[in-house]
């Protein structure tokens, strides 16, 4: 992403990174800037955190084009936020993003639209149908980094509660350390689901022997930082969390991530949670914790997560179980495309031979404007009612 930043920047344009978290988005700052030491290349931070002050300076300075490379969160697609000539928008972790938001940083470029780069672990259902249908082209990294070994996943009852504080005590005691993560912050009557707060004080009340860290999207940064911090450091031995650490928190020495009521979280949060760990050379672990009565859908997610550490194969029973999504507007799964005979889901390599026949056409006749492309512009008039084009920006 940095590279093809340079090539554009190098070219007279600007380029912004926009991360989910306020955690990612700086640790893209400092790794960033690390990489860039030396250089000339201005980066800065946008971030809901950012001071009123720090803005008049920093806004001002990004219209004038004297920032070459902007990273921020959700706060890069405000209205304030005006670029002088943005060429490329990098989107990482895009699954954690709606597809009006992407578009909005894609409009940043009143003369024209920049390029777009989108970067995930786990192609949300819409984004792996638009690898066959949309403008997307796809680069794939199918392997571990070396010396990585493949994190094992377990799938239990939460009853089994001793057992489960007995295999945590052996890792911390092997110098591991472990987060936990939970679908709620504060217990909620509505919902009977395991929440943090209460999660924390029980994790306290059993292992009084061990250090242990609380982080939620709530607190204050300063507060959130500090916590990160005392677990990255190895001060701490446990990390309890929201989803606010699904994203961009890489503690090597992190081993066990266990997930509270695990039936109210997606494949592809699962499957980001689950690469918290695994980021050294020890063998890691992920617990996944339901009630024991559930439905068929959730243990056919369980058992895909047991099965499996590939984010292909993931994404590809997401898309089955929740279909893709509508790829003219902003949902991004659902909406079961009605095939006779294909399944975006294995059919890949034909539907690309399909893709590949359709481009062929388009080379030939751009506007379907011949009598031999009447059938194939008949049907897009009754198809194509979308205002804006969203299947423009993957």
């Amino acid at each position: 992403a940095l590279m093809v930043a340079l090539l554009v920047i190098d070219n007279g344009y600007q380029a912004c990174i926009m991360a989910p978290t306020e955690i990612l988005a700086n640790q893209h700052l400092a790794t960033l800037r690390h990489m860039l030491q030396g250089s000339d290349v201005r980066v800065e931070l946008l971030t809901g955190s950012t001071t009123k002050k720090q803005r008049a300076e920093l806004l001002p300075a990004l219209e004038r084009g004297e920032i070459d490379l902007l990273i921020g969160t959700h706060a890069l697609i405000e209205d304030t936020v005006q670029f002088a000539n943005v060429g490329l928008v990098i989107v990482d972790e895009q699954h954690r993003f709606g597809v009006a938001q992407r578009a909005r940083l894609w409009g940043k470029n009143r003369t024209a639209p920049p390029h777009v780069l989108v970067m995930t672990a786990t192609p949300i259902p819409r984004t792996l149908a638009m690898t066959v249908y949309g403008d997307l082209q796809v680069s794939v990294i199918d392997e571990l980094p070396p010396g990585r070994k493949p994190i094992q996943t377990y799938h239990y009852s939460n009853q089994r509660r001793k057992s489960i504080n007995e295999f945590i005590t052996k890792q911390v005691g092997l110098g591991r350390q472990i987060y936990v993560v939970y679908p709620l912050i504060q217990e909620n009557e509505e919902l009977d689901l395991a929440d943090l707060e209460n999660g924390y004080n029980t994790l306290v009340q059993a292992f009084p022997q061990f250090r242990i860290s609380m982080v939620h999207g709530k607190m204050k940064a300063a507060d959130k930082d500090l916590q990160m911090r005392r677990f990255v450091s190895g001060e701490t031995q446990i990390l309890v969390a929201t989803t606010v650490i699904e994203v961009g928190v890489n503690v090597p020495n992190a081993s066990v991530m266990i997930i509270e009521d695990a039936q109210r979280f997606g494949l592809s949060q699962l499957h980001q949670l689950r690469g918290r760990v695994g980021r050294g050379a020890e063998q890691s672990y992920c617990i996944l914790l339901t009630p024991p009565e559930m439905s068929a859908d959730t243990r056919k997610r369980m058992d895909i997560m047991c099965a499996t550490n590939d984010g292909f194969r993931i994404a590809e029973a997401d898309l089955e179980l929740r279909g893709p999504g509508d790829m003219d507007g902003t949902m991004q799964s659902g909406m079961a495309l009605d095939f006779k005979i294909a399944n975006l889901a294995t059919d890949g390599q034909i539907l690309q031979l399909a893709r590949d026949a359709a481009n062929s056409v388009l080379d030939d006749d751009p506007t379907l404007s011949t009598a031999y492309t009447q059938i194939y512009r008949d049907n897009l008039a009754k198809f194509k009612s979308a205002a804006v084009e969203y299947r423009e920006i993957s």
